[in-house]
Order: structure tokens, then sequence, then C-alpha cells
């Protein structure tokens, strides 16, 4: 059985407002998150995940860097390695 269709109104500003049924359906809270992606004519809405995104310092980098080094040893035998594959 396919989802009911509602029509909706786009106001002069462009916006719509989602029926009620639909935002519990898919848990859409005041406030949340849709994406909006165009197919062949067709306008298609779906809830979307808003992930906290994490601002890293160049310090934290310059340290994560200098602790991913390799030390000499495993340098030259990283480069072994990959000479022998070419």
């Amino acid at each position: 059985m396919s989802p009911p269709k509602a029509k909706l109104v786009v106001s002069s500003r462009g916006q719509i407002t989602l029926p009620v049924e639909v935002r519990r359906r898919l848990g859409i809270k005041d406030g949340g998150m849709v994406t909006l992606e165009e197919h062949g004519g067709e306008l298609v809405l779906r809830p979307a995940a808003v992930l906290e995104i994490e601002m890293y310092s160049d310090e934290d980098i310059a340290r994560w860097d200098e602790e991913d080094r390799l030390n000499r040893a495993e340098n030259e035998r990283l480069k072994k390695k990959l000479s022998r594959k070419h």
C-alpha cells in the first residue's frame, strides 16, 4: 500500500507546511531538518540526520602528524616493500 498523498501550498516565500501525520510518522520534530532532492522533475523530501562536526586546531593536527610518523626502520621496511611491487 502506498503512503497517502497530500497537496501542499507553496507560500509567496517558497515555504510549505508538512502535515502533522507525516512529521509524526517520519519522526520530524520542530526545527528538524529534511533533505530535498530533485529526480526527473519530482521533488523528494527525506528526514535528515544532523551530525556535529568537531573542529581541530592546527596544534592538534601537528601533534597527530608527529605521533603517526614512522621511525627510520619502519620507513625503510615500507620503502623496500613498495619498491618490490614496481
